[in-house]
This record gives structure tokens, C-alpha cells and sequence, in this order.
């Protein structure tokens, strides 16, 4: 583990929020172990150990009962750790992995038995080095005949280049946390305005209203600042929205999460039972369940 890295809440409280039955968590991750799974050479940081034991323990004390665990960077393309996870999971699992432009269709179709539907683009520069667009494309083709979807991963001011590319691929796009709009500006601000007119103009862009702990300037318990932001777009696209806890919180730096005020989050940001059916059982049940 890097000198400076904090790991995950020892003790998370009991939230006080009861998620709906059949819930999911749809933004979580597992690192390692390594030394059963070793962490990738290229990568950019050494996490903690968090394993899918302490995972699936999280799940069931938070009230969820299921998880879509997302390749992290710290694995690289070696899905083993995630494959290992979702097996162990008996059906209550979806994966997210990460692919390189060689993959065949065959190693394709054995994620796809294992639970993953789909695969993730990183676009954070301090995260990943950079890959040329055309190799995403070529993977977008591969994984769109198995009905697969894309998550990407970028940060407000990288949007309006990327726009182009976005809209061009051919699959359903999930936008992690929001594309990080910079809070501090206010939900009037172009940066995120431009975010919320890729999802009014393109019907394929979903977004995952996580992660306060990261955006928010405000900070913990209440992470104020972050609310207007997601509450806006769980009011303007109910059916594309998706929530998750982002366990076990990589690389955070100021301060380590409490995974049961993040689910207290949940009824701010989607305050009818509606919208917290269609944000933590309808959306993400048939997106990777259906």
C-alpha cells in the first residue's frame, strides 16, 4: 500500500436510510488480494487490500442486495480479482472490466459468463495513460455484440473534447460520478450544463449520481454542495440514473468515507419512492440483469 493512501472505514455506521428490497449498489470495487491477485505493473497507485468477502459483507450491513463492482486501475487488464468476485456472488453480481484492442471474442464471451457486461474507458490522465481513440472504438464494435455497455470516466473539462467521441460510440454509455463537475461553480455553470445537455440530446448517456466524497467542497457528514447536482439529474433523466457507494474509495485525500452517511445521501437526492426504485432497483436491474 502507497505511504499516503487511506484505506476504507474500519467501522461504517448503520445508515439510517433502509434501501428499498433488491437494491444495488452499482458503483463498488475489489482490490486484490495480492497476493492472490497481484495489482497491474503500469499501475498508478498501491491500494489496501479489499476483498470480496468484506465486500459482499458491506452489501448485506448497508441493506443492498446486489453489486455491480467496476474494474479498477489499479488491476489494469488483468480481470481475475473481478471474475473471482462475481462467481463467488451467485447471480448478485455484475462486472465492469477493463479490455485491451487484442481481446478475442471467445475471452469476451467468458466475462460475459462470469457476470460482466461491460467494460470501462478512463480518460483521468493521473490515473491511466493514454489511449488512442480508435482502440476504444474497436472495443466499443467488439462488445456491442454481446450487448455490453461502456462506462467512462473523465472530469468536467475534458467533456467538451471528448463530446465527438461519445457520441459516436454505439452502445449505452455510463458516465461515472457525474463526469466530476467542479461543485464549487453551482449547477448553472456551462461546464455542467454541457453535461446535462449530452444526456438530454443523446438518449444512450446515463450517469451515476455518486461519490459526494469526492466533489463536494463542503465535505462529511452532509456534503451539501453535491446535492443540487445530483438531484438534478435524478428530476430530469429518472430512468438513466445509478447509484453506488464507490467502496472502498480509492485514492481519496482528504478524508475516509462513511459508507452509511453516503447511503443517507439516497433520499436527498431522490426523495420519492419512485425515483429511489427507479435509481437503486428499476435502472440498474435492467441494465445489467434484463
Amino acid at each position: 500500500m502507497d505511504a499516503n493512501y487511506m484505506p476504507f472505514h474500519p467501522n461504517p455506521s448503520k445508515p439510517a436510510y433502509v434501501p428499498p428490497p433488491g437494491a444495488v449498489d452499482a458503483h463498488c470495487h475489489v482490490f486484490g488480494p495480492a497476493a492472490e491477485f497481484p495489482y497491474a505493473p503500469e499501475r498508478k497507485y498501491t491500494p489496501c487490500d479489499a476483498s470480496k468477502a468484506q465486500l459482499f459483507a458491506l452489501r448485506d450491513y448497508l441493506g443492498f442486495s446486489r453489486n455491480v463492482i467496476v474494474q479498477a486501475t489499479c488491476h489494469g487488464k488483468d480481470n481475475r480479482a473481478l471474475v473471482d468476485a462475481l462467481k463467488a456472488a451467485n447471480g448478485l453480481a455484475r462486472g465492469i472490466a477493463t479490455v485491451g484492442p487484442d481481446i478475442t471474442h471467445d475471452e469476451l464471451q467468458v466475462l460475459h459468463d462470469a457476470g460482466v457486461r461491460g467494460v470501462r474507458f478512463n480518460f483521468v490522465k493521473r490515473l491511466v495513460d493514454k489511449t488512442p481513440r480508435e482502440v476504444f472504438i474497436g472495443i466499443a464494435e467488439k462488445i456491442a455484440k454481446l450487448g455490453w455497455h461502456i462506462v467512462v470516466y473523465f472530469e468536467a473539462h475534458e467533456l467538451e473534447e471528448l463530446l465527438p467521441f461519445l457520441n459516436q460510440l454505439p452502445t449505452i454509455i455510463v458516465v461515472d460520478h457525474m463526469g466530476r463537475p467542479d461543485v464549487g461553480k453551482g449547477v448553472d455553470h456551462p461546464d455542467f450544463q454541457r453535461f446535462v445537455n449530452l444526456m438530454a440530446t443523446n438518449t444512450n448517456v446515463w450517469s451515476k449520481v455518486t461519490c459526494p466524497e469526492r466533489l463536494s467542497e463542503q465535505g462529511p457528514p452532509n456534503y451539501d454542495d453535491f446535492v443540487p447536482f445530483a438531484r438534478k439529474l435524478v428530476q430530469l433523466f429518472p430512468d438513466r440514473v445509478l447509484w453506488g457507494t464507490d467502496w472502498p474509495h480509492p485514492n481519496m485525500t482528504t478524508h475516509v468515507p462513511d459508507d452509511g452517511n453516503l447511503v443517507d445521501m439516497i433520499p436527498r437526492i431522490a426523495p420519492s419512492a419512485e425515483e429511489q426504485h427507479k435509481l437503486l432497483i428499476a435502472n440498474p436491474m435492467r441494465l445489467y440483469w434484463d
